[in-house]
Parts: structure tokens; C-alpha cells; sequence
């Protein structure tokens, strides 16, 4: 059984979203970078069977605990579940970074055929799942995306106040669950920060993708952390690098920026036509998942603050459950185009709003989309009005205090 820790704390978000797929012959996958919450995740699960049903038949594998080094392929992976399972009763499978299990996906969709059997799998490169799983499961699975913590579970693991020191800390630190088992120390956070990153590149990059050049790989990583927010292409970067002597094709660039993108270090958000209602096929932005990754990498620098806080807005709007792209209106950019089943929302970042020029182009932007889908600027200034021609203003704590619902806005 799993060595089950004493205290959970709950991130209920989650929970809410699989609820609804429990106890049905549809595999539940949750994906995420390593550290970010996966395993806790599946605890919380296995708790609320348990607590529903006292004798469930609980199967559980997490491969990164030596107790199931020797599972190492889809035979061993079968041969160990079919064991325990029980034929006249519901059988509840959870499997921790299946990815490091060779063809997993044989024995999951051998193990899918019985309806008995409620599958819950975790993994670590969106690539793999997305590709492999498609062709092996078709419609029967469904994908759960995990990421860091967002800013109120941060507050809640933290046991912090609502207030702009809590911001700052969420900011510099980004949401680890493991935090909450450190001193908010600069120094100790940022090792243990540095060291996930460092096997989050090492196992989830490097070695999956057997990439060879990790010096670019590293200039890579820190260019765009250190310009989270700017719009690129391949081209582009691969130009920019190569004044810097350092030469790589586009190509390459693309393929490390998408293996980065598959790990979870990145997000890859592309552009849309919103007039013409259609996707760009070039230039993209970039943010990072965890702020704390991006900042071990890029440092915490005051003149950053804008990049920051558009990379914190893109995480919570990701978080809430919105697809994200760019906008594109004319010449003018909105900052994030967000859908989510049939609601759309338009969202503009701006650090101050002190100065008309400011005002006018941020608002501005926004009322040039002609429907009616909210529009919202999200500033870190509160004392600005809460509405400029009917287009909402909300502070940044505010906004990171919501969960984005058509009522709110």
C-alpha cells in the first residue's frame, strides 16, 4: 500500500474536476512537471474512495519509490496489477509517473478493456501522453492538467494573509507544494527550487529528448526567461542567438522549445486572429509554469515586475481552466484571448495606470473588439476606478482571489 503521508492538504480545484469521471471505465490522466502536486493529488483520491469505501481494493504503483524498481515495462506493470485484482468487486488502479515505465500503454489499455477497473495515472511529459494514449485509448481517457500552486492554495499551504506581502512571496517564490516544509528563506527556497529544476531538465528534457547540445539548451532556457512576455519565433530566436555566437538553426530551436513545453517548464501560447478567427501559423510567447523556476533562472529583478505579473496572469487563467492564446486586432495586441467551453474573455496586463498615454492604450486595445464577451485590464495599481467605458479594471490581487466565473466579471 502507499506510504500515505500523515497530513494532505487539499486542492479541491482538482478533485471537483475528476469527481466526475470516478468509478467510470474512462482512464483519468494527470499531468504536470515533477514536484508540482501529482502524487498529493492521487492521495487526496485514494482518501475519498477509502472514506466512501472501507474495503476498496486499492492498487497503487509510484515509480518513483524503490518498492517498484523492478516494474520497468508494460509486462512487469500488468503482471503486478493483474495479481491483485479482485474479479467480483471494483478495483481502483493509481500508477505515479507511469512515463517511466516502457510501453505503458499496452497494459493500460489492456487493463482499460474491464469495466471494473477505475484507472488513474500520473506523468511528467505532455508529448508522450498525448500522442501515445490518443492512439491506444481513443475517447476513453480523459486529461487533467496539475500545475503549481495557485495563489490562494498558496496562502492556504502557507497559512498566509491576503494581503501584498503574501503577493511579493508568491511572486518571488512560485507555488511548490513542498515549500510548505521550508523556511520562507530566500536562500533555502531558491536551492530547493534550483535542484527540482535541475532533475526536471535533466530526466524530463535531456535524457527523454537524448538532447546532446545542453549548453544551447541552458541559453535557451534563460533567454526566454528572461523575456517571458515577447512575442518570437524560431527564426527570430535563432537570429538573436546567433549574433550572440551562438549558432543554431530554427529547427532546433523549435524542437528544444517544444521539449521544453512537454516537460511543463514552459507554456507555449500562440497567436489568434480575433477578427479573422484564426491562428497565426507563426510567433508564439512563452511564460514559465512556476515563478520560482523562472526567477532562480532569470533573477528577481525590479525591472522585470511587468513580466512577472502578465507570466502570473497567464498562470491563473490557465489554472481556472481557460484555453490561452495572443490577440490580434489590426496592429494592436491583446495581452490574452481566454475560451473556456462557451464563455470568451479579453484580458489586458499593465503594471501602472497612472498615466493617460497608459490608460488610453491598455483600455484602448480592448475597446476595439467589437462583441460583447467581458473585457478586463488587471493592474497593480487598486486605486485606479473600477471601470474606464465599461471595461473592467481589477487589481492583481483581486484577480489571482478569483476564480474568473461570468458572475464576477
Amino acid at each position: 500500500m502507499a506510504k500515505f503521508p500523515t497530513v494532505l492538504h487539499s486542492r479541491n480545484t482538482y478533485i471537483e474536476r475528476i469527481k466526475p469521471f470516478m468509478r467510470t471505465p474512462i482512464v483519468k490522466v494527470m499531468v504536470g512537471h515533477r514536484r508540482v502536486g501529482k502524487s498529493y493529488i492521487l492521495f487526496q483520491l485514494i482518501e475519498l474512495i477509502i472514506s466512501e469505501e472501507k474495503e476498496a481494493n486499492i492498487i497503487y504503483i509510484n515509480k518513483e519509490d524503490i518498492d517498484f524498481v523492478d516494474i520497468v515495462s508494460y509486462k512487469e506493470l500488468h503482471d503486478y496489477i493483474s495479481q491483485r485484482l479482485v474479479s467480483d468487486k471494483r478495483n481502483y488502479i493509481f500508477i505515479d509517473e507511469i512515463q517511466e515505465i516502457e510501453d505503458f500503454k499496452v497494459s493500460i489499455r489492456s487493463l482499460a478493456l474491464d469495466d471494473n477497473n477505475d484507472i488513474y495515472i500520473t506523468g511528467s511529459n505532455s508529448e508522450m501522453f498525448s500522442s501515445d494514449l490518443a492512439n491506444e485509448l481513443g475517447g476513453r481517457y480523459v486529461e487533467f492538467r496539475i500545475y503549481s500552486l495557485s495563489y490562494l492554495e498558496f496562502l492556504s499551504f502557507h497559512k498566509l494573509p491576503n494581503d501584498d506581502t503574501s503577493l511579493e512571496k508568491y511572486n518571488r517564490f512560485g507555488g511548490l507544494p513542498y515549500l510548505i516544509h521550508l523556511p520562507l528563506d530566500e536562500a533555502v527556497v531558491m536551492e530547493y527550487i534550483r535542484s527540482v529544476y535541475s532533475t526536471i531538465v535533466l530526466r524530463d528534457v535531456v535524457e527523454r529528448k537524448k538532447i546532446r547540445n545542453t549548453a544551447f539548451l541552458e541559453q535557451l532556457i534563460r533567454f526566454l526567461a528572461n523575456n517571458i512576455g515577447s512575442l518570437f519565433s524560431s527564426k527570430s530566436i535563432s537570429d538573436f542567438l546567433k549574433s550572440q555566437n551562438i549558432k543554431i538553426s530554427p529547427n532546433q530551436v523549435s524542437e528544444y522549445a517544444d521539449s521544453l513545453a512537454s516537460a511543463f517548464i514552459v507554456h507555449k501560447i500562440g497567436r489568434y486572429d480575433i477578427a479573422g478567427k484564426k491562428f497565426f501559423e507563426r510567433g508564439e510567447k512563452y511564460f514559465f509554469e512556476n515563478m520560482g523556476i523562472r526567477n532562480v533562472i532569470a533573477g528577481y529583478k525590479p525591472q522585470d515586475r511587468a513580466k512577472r505579473m502578465e507570466n502570473i496572469v497567464c498562470n491563473h487563467l490557465l489554472y481556472c481552466g481557460y484555453e490561452v492564446t495572443v490577440g490580434s486586432i489590426a496592429t494592436e495586441e491583446i495581452d490574452f484571448v481566454c475560451t473556456r467551453g462557451n464563455e470568451t474573455i479579453y484580458v489586458q496586463v499593465a503594471v501602472e495606470l497612472s498615466r493617460p498615454e497608459t490608460i488610453a492604450r491598455e483600455f484602448g486595445n480592448l475597446l476595439k473588439i467589437k462583441d460583447n464577451y467581458p473585457k478586463i485590464v488587471v493592474s497593480g495599481e487598486r486605486s485606479f476606478e473600477d471601470t474606464y467605458e465599461g471595461v473592467e479594471h481589477i487589481y492583481i490581487r483581486d484577480f489571482l482571489s478569483s476564480t474568473l466565473t461570468p458572475k464576477m466579471l
